[in-house]
């Protein structure tokens, strides 16, 4: 199927779309399932396996919790993350899961979902999901694959590949045909993002849906401003972007004033998402901050932003967005931090590039710059945990989206390397990197950075 904007902009909860949305969502899908084929009340026992980097690093990004209330029937994108918080503790406190419909059965967290580092052939975030009656015979079992940005395939969806039989009015694959689309229609690439849309069936609700998001990512940087203290985990890590807020608001005079905030917004963000809260997912978790963090340097700073910049600026984030999610990949565990922050990052460069005036040409250069200048990262998160370098990450890459767009603007639109073979080099580098690098935190400075 078509990815829309939507799929590549969706709220949820933190820390990790692959870790915590993906697998709540692929235990929604399951139990569903279950309930469909009229099996759910004869359930007596569920079992999940959780391979890879979900078993690497899931107890750090909440998989266990996440996959808990995917087979409670709660979904991200509602799931009150206070609540959520509170219920996965009174399941692991008294080993009982109440199934869709209210259905109580034993459930121990620590003996029902295993956690493994062996990678499953299609995709290193890998789950099985068996549920038994109560004399042990199997009632069903599914395999699942959270690839990245809170997107599950199961086995079978992942066997017959990535077909698509959506007729769009302006089909694209690569930023070529992008970039030339837009030029023969005498239009920009968020006028083409929106007709596709509207084929898709969004016509009615893309306006007020991207505005909805953006009003997701204002009210996300406000809980991340006002809260302080330290964050979830063994690392203790302090929360700094109250403090620096409060220091921006008190001198106003530094001439990289603007800059700063970028910072503190990208900050406020993976605070927010490292504790659990509920973010967008822009296009993963990991990477939340700088979309947003972008886009409030654009709402704020630059004269004259408007609600149709707004949604000039995801429409156009969304295309390039796109290209990765073919092309090559926005999971972390798939091609390292490359795929997260590299692609959030040339995903904002663009948009900030079209509501600054850019042509198709410019706006493709701006991404261009944005994914050249992350090729390489590795995913090594510390303790497991989506906290450092994560959050620093993503502040760091939102100035340096904004930068790219900048040098784009500067520039003609013309330059050597194109976004179609920066993409193609970060799959390939991907394919390249080994595994302790693509988040299991068995390399890297998850190895060398001792917790204390």
């Amino acid at each position: 199927m078509a990815v829309s904007v939507f799929d590549l902009f969706s709220i949820g909860i933190g820390p990790s779309s692959s870790h915590t949305v993906g697998p709540m969502r692929a235990a929604g899908r399951f139990v569903s399932g279950l309930a469909a084929d009229g099996l759910l009340d004869e359930v007596s026992r569920l079992r999940v396996e959780l391979f890879g980097s979900l078993g690497a690093t899931g107890a750090g990004h909440g998989t266990p919790g996440a996959v808990v209330l995917g087979l409670e029937g709660y979904e991200p994108e509602t799931v009150d993350p206070t609540a959520a918080h509170a219920r996965v503790a009174e399941v692991a406190e008294h080993a009982q899961l109440l199934l869709p419909g209210g259905r109580p059965i034993d459930f121990e967290m620590a003996n029902d979902i295993v956690l493994s580092l062996k990678a499953m052939d299609f995709h290193s975030n890998g789950m099985v999901f068996t549920a038994s009656r109560g004399d042990g015979s199997l009632l069903g079992r599914r395999v699942f694959y959270s690839v990245g940005g809170g997107f599950v395939v199961d086995e079978d969806e992942a066997a017959a590949g990535a077909v698509d039989d959506t007729e769009l009015p302006f089909p694209f694959h690569t930023g070529t045909e992008l970039v030339a689309l837009a030029d023969e229609n005498c239009c920009s690439i968020a006028h083409l993002v929106a007709c596709n849309e509207a084929a898709l069936g969004n016509e009615e609700i893309l306006r007020d849906g991207l505005l909805r998001i953006w009003s997701a990512m204002r009210e996300c940087v406000d809980r991340g401003l006002e809260a302080a203290g330290t964050l979830p985990g063994a690392l203790h890590v302090r929360r700094r972007a109250h403090a620096l807020a409060k220091a921006l608001e008190a001198d106003p005079s530094d001439p990289l004033y603007a800059i700063d905030w970028v910072t503190v917004y990208a900050l406020a963000v993976n605070e927010e998402n490292a504790a659990g809260g509920r973010v967008v997912t822009a296009p993963t978790n990991g990477a939340a901050g700088i979309i947003p963090a972008v886009l409030h340097y654009y709402w704020r700073f630059v004269p004259r932003a408007t609600d149709d910049g707004v949604v000039e600026f995801l429409l156009t984030a969304a295309a390039i967005g796109q290209l990765f999610k073919a092309n090559a990949s926005i999971s972390g565990a798939e091609v390292g931090c490359q795929g997260e922050v590299g692609s959030a990052c040339s995903m904002a460069a663009a948009g900030l590039a079209a509501v600054m005036g850019g042509t198709p040409a410019q706006v493709e250069n701006a991404a261009e710059i944005g994914i050249e200048h992350n090729l390489g990262l590795t995913c090594d998160p510390v303790g497991g945990l989506v906290q450092i370098p994560c959050i620093e990450r993503n502040a760091v890459a939102s100035v340096k989206a904004i930068t790219a767009a900048r040098m784009a603007l500067f520039g003609d639109g013309s330059h050597h390397v194109s976004l179609d073979t920066a993409i193609k080099t970060m799959r390939d580098t991907g394919a390249d990197m080994a595994d302790k690098y693509k988040e299991t935190s068995l390399g890297g400075l998850a190895l060398n950075v001792v917790e204390c």
